[in-house]
């Protein structure tokens, strides 16, 4: 009976087990295809090293015998991936292996593997046992010529040289990872676990690792009452992994640990294979280890997207939880008008709706319970009275002062990721990640410690798009120990809240008044005048009410709660609108004047420089109180009111302007002469005199001025250069605003000299550095602040009487407009009258009520009549015992008894 001839195989390459046997599969047929184990019939190669196996007693490891790994990589490099055919000679009665014969091809006519592995003398030919034929014996031919060649094996005195120092374990895999610094490591994949889990030797060491693929989880083969349970498409993962790594030179980046085992990125020439499998739908994105992807988690998780959209293999049942919206509403730009607190922003949109935002899988910091020795919580000692979260709770202040500093004020980039919908009593939530300049918010925030991330359920796609970045954030953070990880005590912030507690505002009032300007930043809005603002010098959060001005008020809640709302004024809404986007969560400036009876201070607020009270008078949302006419800012903020009321802004609308008042004129030889001109008062001096400019050469002054400096700016002095002489006209720099003015040398001294301002009236040293000649072109036009002196009365002579008079008179004629009429001359000096443009008030008049001066007594005929009146404020003063009459006729006191010797 005939023997019948061996069946021709034809398959892939697999897997090359050792020198002498192979592993070859077949073609897939909807799912991982067949394999067999083919050994080299009549040789034997060299046995690779074994580890000893934790979980039998018994096992011990074996080291390589020399060649076994040359033997095994010959045949890697000729076969792996390759299509082969094979011939099976006989089976293994007790082993599933079979033996025979590989060609390399589809026929027979390829190269026979067994002797190209003899040939190398890379194994060894059996002599014993086998009947002898005609293929054993050109093999042992190929022996022979090879031990004479001293090929492989039997290269004499080498066997120590071929074989190989394995590591199987890595003592501190954190410290063996951060010794490879990130870089790549050449390696070999000799065992794929599952499709995300496989085991290596890193070349040139020889280290053997197992590496979970960083960022992604396959399906996997889970142990079941002792069986092997197999999650779907788990198979067909790890087949797609085994045809494209398995014994494979690849490159791996070492990434992170867990469990000992190594987390890193695998790649190979062809590109990633994590995202290969996320493309291909056989993986998905785990957080836990996305965080340690060096090779940019933003591609994979682009890929997993792509799988999901198509419904790829583990997503065929994927239902999205993301809410459809528009582009115009996912994508815009906005501007920043505040910070609600370390995650929330109000943003004003193009169109000019508010919209609040969150930035998105933030959480901003919470409060902390503390517990005692038995784990019970137990009450914050360093807190009392009601809670203020955003002083009270650690890094609220830093993470909520971070984004204003940056933000407030600022264009961003938005982009909305998800919509939390609406639950219970909270509303529904915008959720975006939020840039400024390619710089991510909630990216920053994270990296300082200041926020921590927030940690989804696996199929929640709800997160932010740049949810890696902030993982990868958070670890250095975490790593750094900043902010919420940091280990040191946690900032305390004692705010000393004083709104509406009348004690503690009198205790402040003194040295807010002191400071003069203090930096402070507006934390609350109420109306267009009124405002909470904090002063970080001083510790201490206040009520601040605007000075000078009446402003509408919006809508508010009615005295004694219940619900219900006061209708807002005319404006109201818009006054307090304006100042929201000008002031809120500002560095401002303010200056503290008063303070009311409820605790609230009172004063003047600039923003950038700019008073807001003139800019809600120039805007129409407010008018000038009559509180104003003592301040130095009165001038400006009435010609900003007269400019609103002419342009018919806002609330002056409907304004008709009265006529105006005319002064009747009176021109007698008899009576006195009245020629009222329209002035301003610039400077006050000693005795009763001062400097006045025309209102009619107000325009006139202000170009000449604005020129001047502009020539000043274009051809500068050279400090130093002019030498002042006394009498001569020159332009000095003036020490308050650091602005030129023409000016007169009064007295030249050493480091520079008194010169007085023509065009104002005010004196000053001045150094020589702010000194320069005048242009000519300047001379010309005259002096524009004449000095006057106040008619028909005079300053007592006490000199606290004469320090009261002086203020008085500062103070009626500062910010206001006068008409004023020469009376007569002294030594060439005139005397004059002063009438109030808005009231038609006299100013001397007035003094000699108050009891401030005294009656200077004029024996022309024509000023008798505004001498009666004069006596007759004397008079009332006198009765009512007024400031210098308070004791009693002053000029009674003349008598001889009191020294007066006539």
């Amino acid at each position: 009976m005939s023997v019948p001839s061996p069946v021709l195989h034809r398959g892939i390459v697999k897997q090359i087990q050792s020198g002498d046997a192979v592993i070859i599969r077949g073609q897939p047929k909807g799912g991982p295809p067949p394999e067999r184990t083919i050994c080299l019939s009549n040789v034997v190669a060299p046995k690779l090293a074994r580890r000893a196996n934790p979980n039998v007693s018994s096992s011990v490891e074996t080291k390589d015998e020399p060649y076994a790994w040359e033997a095994r990589e010959y045949l890697r490099n000729k076969l792996l991936g390759k299509e082969v055919c094979f011939l099976v000679e006989y089976k293994a009665p007790a082993a599933d292996r079979e033996y025979g014969v590989i060609y390399v091809g589809k026929d027979e006519t390829g190269e026979n593997v067994t002797e190209s592995v003899v040939k190398e003398g890379l194994v060894e030919v059996r002599r014993l046992g086998i009947k002898s034929s005609d293929e054993q014996s050109k093999l042992i031919e190929l022996e022979d010529t090879a031990k004479a060649a001293g090929k492989g094996k039997w290269a004499e005195g080498t066997a120590a040289d071929h074989t190989r120092a394995i590591k199987w374990s890595v003592e501190n895999p954190r410290n063996f990872i951060d010794s490879h610094h990130g870089k790549p490591i050449d390696a070999i994949i000799e065992y794929v676990r599952d499709g995300c889990t496989m085991r290596a030797f890193l070349l040139p060491s020889f280290h053997y690792v197992t590496i979970m693929l960083s960022g992604v989880k396959c399906p996997m083969f889970k142990m079941e009452e002792g069986t092997t349970v197999e999650e779907p498409f788990a198979a067909e993962a790890r087949y797609f992994v085994e045809s494209r790594l398995l014994q494979r030179n690849v490159q791996v980046i070492l990434e992170g640990v867990s469990n000992n085992n190594l987390l890193g990125t695998v790649l190979h020439p062809n590109g990633n294979i994590v995202e290969l499998l996320l493309r291909e739908g056989f993986a998905r994105c785990v957080d836990w280890s996305m965080g340690v992807v060096s090779q940019g988690p933003e591609k994979l998780r682009a890929a997993e997207k792509g799988a999901k959209d198509k419904r790829q293999r583990i997503w065929k049942d994927y239902v999205p939880s993301t809410v459809c919206m528009k582009i115009s509403d996912k994508e815009f730009q906005a501007k920043v008008i505040e910070v609600v607190n370390a995650d929330a922003l109000v943003l004003k949109t193009n169109d000019g709706t508010s919209k609040k935002i969150f930035l998105a899988s933030i959480r901003p910091p919470r409060q902390q319970a503390q517990t005692d020795a038995d784990g019970d919580s137990k009450p914050d000692a360093r807190r009392t009275g009601r809670v203020r979260p955003l002083y009270d709770i650690p890094y609220m202040f830093e993470a909520r002062e971070f984004l204003r500093k940056k933000l407030i004020g600022k264009k961003v980039n938005v982009v909305v990721d998800y919509v939390q919908p609406a639950s219970d009593s909270f509303p529904e939530k915008i959720c975006a990640t939020v840039t400024i300049g390619n710089i991510n918010v909630a990216e920053a925030l994270v990296s300082k410690g200041l926020t921590t991330v927030i940690r989804y359920r696996q199929d929640d796609d709800q997160r932010s798009s740049q949810f890696d970045v902030l993982l990868a954030a958070e670890a250095r953070a975490l790593k750094n120990g900043k902010g919420l990880h940091s280990k040191k005590e946690t900032p305390v912030h004692r705010v000393a809240d004083i709104s509406g507690d009348l004690g503690k505002a009198k205790q402040f009032l003194p040295f807010l008044q002191r400071a003069k300007r203090s930096e402070a930043i507006v934390e609350f809005v109420a109306s267009g005048s009124r405002l909470r603002c904090f002063i970080p010098r001083e510790t201490c959060l206040f009520t601040f009410l605007l000075a000078g001005i009446s402003c509408p008020r919006g809508s508010r809640p009615a005295p004694g709660g219940g619900g219900v709302m006061v209708e807002a004024e005319p404006y109201g809404e818009e006054a307090t609108q304006f100042t929201k986007e000008l002031c809120l969560q500002r560095e401002v400036e303010v200056e503290v004047e008063a303070m009311d009876k409820a605790g609230n201070f009172i004063g003047w607020l600039f923003v950038d420089g700019v008073n807001l009270s003139l800019q809600l008078i120039e805007e129409g949302l407010a008018s000038v109180h009559f509180t104003a006419e003592r301040s130095p800012y009165f001038k400006q903020l009435s010609g900003a009111e007269s400019g609103a009321k002419k342009r018919k802004q806002k609330m002056w609308s409907n304004f008709t302007e009265a006529e105006p008042v005319v002064v009747e004129t009176v021109e007698d030889d008899v009576e006195r002469k009245v020629n009222y001109k329209s002035v301003c008062i610039t400077e006050v001096g000693n005795e009763l005199h001062f400097y006045a400019q025309q209102t009619d050469n107000g325009p006139q002054l202000t170009q000449l001025m604005d020129q001047l400096r502009r020539d000043m700016e274009e051809t500068p002095p050279l400090p130093g250069s002019y030498k002042p002489k006394r009498g001569e006209l020159c332009t000095a720099r003036f020490s308050v605003d650091n602005e030129w003015y023409r000016a007169k040398v009064e007295k030249a001294t050493e480091a520079g000299a008194a010169v007085l301002y023509i065009d104002y009236g005010n004196r000053e040293n001045v150094p020589h550095s702010c000194l320069a000649t005048l242009p000519s072109t300047y001379h010309g036009t005259p002096p524009q602040a004449h000095e006057y002196v106040l008619a028909c009365v005079k300053l007592p002579d006490d000199a606290d009487d004469i320090a009261n008079a002086k203020e008085a008179f500062a103070e009626d004629t500062a910010n206001h407009q006068f008409y004023l009429n020469p009376e007569y001359k002294v030594n060439g000096l005139e005397y004059v009258s002063l009438l109030r443009v808005d009231n038609e008030e006299d100013v001397a008049k007035n003094l000699l009520i108050e009891g401030l001066v005294c009656l200077d007594s004029r024996r022309e005929r024509r000023l008798q009549k505004i001498m009666t009146q004069y006596s007759k404020a004397q008079e009332t003063a006198k009765a009512q015992r007024r400031n210098l009459w308070r004791y009693g006729d002053i000029s009674e006191d003349d008598a001889k008894e009191f020294g007066y010797s006539g």
